[in-house]
């Protein structure tokens, strides 16, 4: 029995919108850029019945759907055909088999359109589609060359700070709030259970500083690209250059603080459903991993620290009574 080939898998989905042609699209795990063919029908108006289907699913039908018309034969070139020969078969996002065809083809299939009704073709429902297909193209050319001016005076890099400001405008509040408990507990003490460190109220309120640094990995790197690095921009600081505030008394009352919440709820009940720290850092990149253009953390940037032990933080006291209560009762004569 041959291997079973394994579907190239998309990493990243979204749609376009071209005119008001929305598009399902997606980057797969190798670059390549691509639409969905069932989409890009839809967006030309055409459906096609399930015979049609069944045959694709059969490797039977070569070209897709919306080139099928056998009055569109003729104006069909060979070089057109053998992008087609190329399509893929890809797991969406979702995890569902799909079909794509390379995103660099729409202008072709829209040019077959406009040649067939420039040389004749009339009936009414290819009309109506060869118009879709001019409104596609006339889209598609406008973004395409908006492009290449931003990339060739380099306004690229401009547009990308002016998205960032929007997102910082809704994540950054733009005074300083009073505080509020934000971080329950739980959330600290899930963190001293997991690494074996020994728990008492008072050692929450000194928990060694390597905790701040995995916070801001777990938490707040995980709201949108910039949101961190403005807050540690904008977060007053003492003489001695420690923050003389808290991170999320900057974030909006509306956006910012409910998202910090929800990404400290999905943390916490990931936190519990660990056995130690490792296994927690394991589940938490699983999460991640399924939140698209998300980075995958590495273990070796959030490992505990090898001095740190569970005796580390007891008071003297309780180191005493630790000692005490472990050495063996004296032997009976």
């Amino acid at each position: 029995m041959s291997e079973e080939k394994k579907l190239p898998v998309a990493k990243y989905s979204g749609e376009v919108d071209l005119n008001g042609f929305k598009i399902s699209c997606a980057v797969l795990e190798d670059g390549r850029r691509i639409f969905s063919e069932r989409s890009l029908a839809n967006s030309f108006g055409i459906k096609g019945g399930g015979t049609y289907w069944q045959q694709k699913k059969n490797n039977s039908a070569i070209l897709p759907e919306y080139l099928s018309a056998k009055y569109l034969n003729r104006f069909i070139p060979n070089e057109l055909r053998e992008k087609f020969d190329s399509a893929v078969s890809y797991l969406a996002v979702s995890g569902v088999e799909s079909n794509g065809i390379d995103v660099t083809v729409l202008p072709d299939i829209c040019d077959v359109y406009i040649t067939a009704k420039n040389k004749g073709v009339n009936n009414e429902s290819f009309l109506r589609v060869a118009e879709n297909a001019y409104l596609m193209l006339k889209a598609f050319a406008k973004v395409g060359i908006i492009a290449l001016v931003d990339e060739a005076t380099g306004y690229q890099y401009e547009r990308e700070h002016d998205e960032l400001q929007k997102i910082l405008k809704l994540y950054i509040a733009k005074e300083l709030l009073p505080w509020q408990k934000q971080f329950p507990d739980v959330f600290y003490r899930e963190i001293f259970r997991l690494n074996g460190w020994y728990y008492t109220y008072k050692t929450i309120r000194e928990r060694p500083g390597i905790v701040g640094k995995w916070t801001n990995r777990i938490i707040y790197d995980q709201l949108p690209k910039g949101v961190l690095d403005e807050l540690k921009r904008i977060t007053p600081k003492s003489e001695t250059g420690e923050y003389a505030a808290r991170f999320h008394q900057s974030l909006t009352t509306n956006i910012g603080q409910p998202h910090l919440q929800a990404q400290l709820n999905s943390v916490i009940a990931v936190m519990q459903i660990s056995d130690n720290w490792k296994q927690f850092i394991s589940l938490f990149n699983k999460l991640v991993d399924r939140r698209v253009g998300q980075t995958e953390l590495m273990f070796s940037d959030l490992e505990p620290q090898p001095e740190m032990n569970k005796t580390k933080n007891l008071s003297e006291f309780d180191r005493l009574l630790k000692g005490v209560s472990s050495v063996p009762p004296e032997k009976q004569k």
